[in-house]
């Protein structure tokens, strides 16, 4: 039994936890009240007039004039994950992040200890709101795929169970959109040959789907069937550590994706960090409306946990891209593969012989200080003047 566990409006809550007088106003974290920059996180207040992420801020003001903009303060929703981590651990040592706000948490084993799996839920929403003051969404089936989408279908402060005899039942009705890898483009195009639901794909023929979409056309078929057969992996067992979003609206402005590449980058270091692992090869991960995929990777000189670094890497693969007349984005994410133990206190050599070299340590150093007094003390010049 798999458990997802998605915090809700995580960024922005724990912003009003801080804050009690936020509470119940509309907040977005990102941007700045310039208009300059994106969204990258709004509360559900925000959201009821369409605010959402990786929304430009002057868009969002427009929508909300009464929107309160706050800077991100990363270390802050770290050092809160760390905390929501820890309890997922009370009940299990089969995690694996996604990011900051969400896992899968694999409880079959636990079981025998703590009782069924929907009870382990319950549990940890109860720890989280009390401990933190902040509401996890759950999803409980049998595999990541069902659980994923259960712990969306209720939000804020959901929970949904799907039982092992039930799946039929719980994905037949659902839209065609809730599938991983239906955007508009692919949904358009299967409603053409008459399917709407969830359930009309799983009673069409396989070999339809695949003559009509190819490989593609068969995943389809075996996620409409319930079927998903990746294991969860520990963060410790992991062989790479990767962050991504999908967009609510197709993305093609530039400096809207490099803000979301750049809060990706972020994410992914302090995990490295966290591990004390350090990564050589630097991904790209970009997905189109008709889930057209597709990767790109820089192989650094030397292993590095280094922001700065792999934000050079990953930037630069990113303007390579924007240079060969991108189509608009689904998905973007970035990763670091290639892992090994981080040697602490060593220096990082040069992305490039221009670029100045920010060292592990000061990373290290900026994030106990960040986390420790709940505020961006110290940041990158480049944050800074993103905020001016």
């Amino acid at each position: 039994m798999i458990i997802h566990a998605d915090m809700d409006a995580f960024f922005a809550a724990v912003e009003q936890r801080e804050e009690p007088t936020l509470r119940g106003r509309p907040v977005a974290v990102g941007g700045s009240p310039k208009g300059r920059g994106v969204i990258a996180a709004a509360s559900y207040e925000a959201r009821r007039f369409g605010v959402r992420s990786a929304m430009p801020s002057a868009s969002a003001r427009q929508r909300c004039p009464e929107l309160i903009l706050l800077p991100v303060r990363l270390p802050l929703y770290a050092e809160a994950s760390r905390r929501i981590q820890a309890i997922f651990a009370r009940y299990t040592p089969l995690i694996e992040p996604l990011s900051l706000d969400e896992a899968f948490l694999d409880v079959t084993a636990s079981e025998r200890l703590f009782g069924p799996a929907a009870d382990i839920a319950r549990r940890i929403k109860r720890e989280v709101r009390a401990e933190l003051g902040l509401v996890v969404s759950v999803g409980v089936a049998p595999n990541k795929f069902l659980a994923k989408i259960a712990s969306d279908l209720d939000k804020p402060d959901g929970f949904v169970e799907v039982a092992a005899d039930g799946v039929q039942a719980f994905l037949d009705p659902l839209p065609l959109a809730r599938l991983w890898g239906v955007g508009r483009v692919t949904e358009a195009a299967l409603r053409g040959r008459g399917l709407h639901t969830i359930g009309d794909l799983r009673r069409a023929r396989e070999a339809y789907l695949r003559q009509w979409f190819g490989a593609h056309g068969a995943q389809l078929w075996r996620l409409a069937q319930g079927i998903d057969e990746r294991p969860v992996v520990s963060e410790r067992e992991a062989k790479s550590i990767s962050h991504e979003t999908t967009f609510a609206h197709d993305i093609d402005d530039p400096e809207i994706l490099r803000a979301v590449l750049l809060d990706l980058t972020e994410q992914v270091a302090w995990r490295l960090r966290r591990r004390r692992r350090q990564g050589r090869t630097v991904q790209l991960k970009l997905r189109f409306d008709d889930f057209h995929t597709v990767t790109r990777a820089h192989t650094l000189s030397q292993a590095t946990d280094s922001t700065h670094n792999l934000w050079q890497a990953a930037a630069a693969l990113l303007t390579r891209e924007l240079a060969r007349g991108l189509p608009p984005l689904r998905l973007i994410g970035m990763g670091v593969s290639g892992l090994d133990a981080g040697r602490h206190g060593a220096r990082q050599g040069e992305l490039f012989v221009d670029a100045p070299t920010e060292s592990s340590p000061l990373d290290r150093l900026a994030d106990d200080i960040n986390a420790r007094f709940g505020d961006k003390l110290l940041q990158r010049a480049r944050a800074c003047r993103r905020q001016k």
